[in-house]
């Protein structure tokens, strides 16, 4: 081989390979002055025919059923720094999470993922209603660039103006033969639909609410929460009009501290002592309430 091809090659082989990754819709780590990045590209569409993952737990279908859905996976690393990913991070966490709860036993237990696949965004909040689920908790990893000082976790909700835009959008989609809450929408107006849905949002985020609540509440002073730990965000993944929902950003993989937490044994230990004290707390008040 000439010594021309041969740095031609060397030029053109980064290039092949990035533009194989953007193909896939691959989340791209950038390195820039020692600090590593992501670069996000569309992935693939949500497919209308799910492989429902395996319910965990007690047989019996009253007992609640909690979604944990760990972020990312696949070729999605979600965001990297100072060696660590998201996508590791957070399924670690989310396993810990799920073994606590059985180890506990009373609750059911189902997972989005439960190794190293990709669940493209859309079906997330699809497994979790297609399942029947109480309660969704999304977990991910936080980033801020080259603040690495920022750190702590963060409670999403879905927003106001979001939970009203996505009922409208769920109205409008949903067939005639769909149930929300209980109610069976099979029949009715399209205008009652619509008001029906949104009802039915407007309790399910007063739930998710109420679980974020909890969630703050019982991890002071075990786990290091950001000054403004509750938000609310138009977060597609929080969109399920009747199942409860919370994205908890677990801390900054951007600062050292929270990273090396994050994916310890300990930090994981503290992390699934809290979120299933929450979890059980939640669905007390709930059975309390009916």
């Amino acid at each position: 081989m000439s010594y021309r091809i041969q740095i031609a090659l060397l030029f053109a082989l980064p290039v092949l390979l990035v533009g194989a990754l953007y193909a896939v819709g691959a989340a791209i780590p950038v390195p820039v002055l020692g600090r590593d990045y992501v670069v996000r590209v569309d992935l693939p569409q949500a497919s209308d025919r799910l492989d429902l993952p395996e319910i965990e737990g007690p047989s019996d279908p009253s007992r609640p059923l909690v979604v944990i859905d760990a972020g990312h996976g696949g070729p999605d690393l979600g965001a990297t720094s100072n060696g660590y990913l998201e996508k590791q991070i957070v399924l670690g966490l989310a396993r810990e999470l799920r073994d606590r709860l059985l180890e506990e036993g009373g609750i059911r237990v189902a997972m989005t993922r439960d190794d190293d696949t990709l669940i493209v965004l859309q079906e997330r909040a699809v497994i979790a209603r297609d399942l029947g689920a109480d309660l969704f908790l999304s977990i991910h990893a936080d980033s801020a660039g080259e603040r690495e000082g920022v750190a702590g976790a963060s409670i999403y909700t879905l927003s106001e103006t979001a939970s009203s835009e996505a009922a409208a959008r769920f109205a409008e989609r949903e067939n005639e033969a769909d149930i929300i809450n209980g109610v069976d929408l099979s029949g009715q107006d399209e205008e009652v639909n619509a008001i029906l849905v949104e009802l039915s949002q407007r309790r399910t985020s007063s739930q998710s609410a109420e679980f974020a609540a909890l969630i703050e509440r019982e991890g002071e002073g075990v786990l290091r929460f950001h000054p403004q730990a509750q938000r609310s965000a138009a977060l597609a993944v929080l969109r399920a009009p009747d199942v409860p929902s919370v994205l908890f950003e677990s801390g900054f993989i951007t600062n050292r501290e929270d990273a090396a937490l994050l994916a310890s044994a300990e930090g994981q230990a503290q992390f699934a002592e809290v979120m299933a004290r929450a979890i059980r707390i939640y669905f007390a008040r709930q059975s309390n309430a009916q």
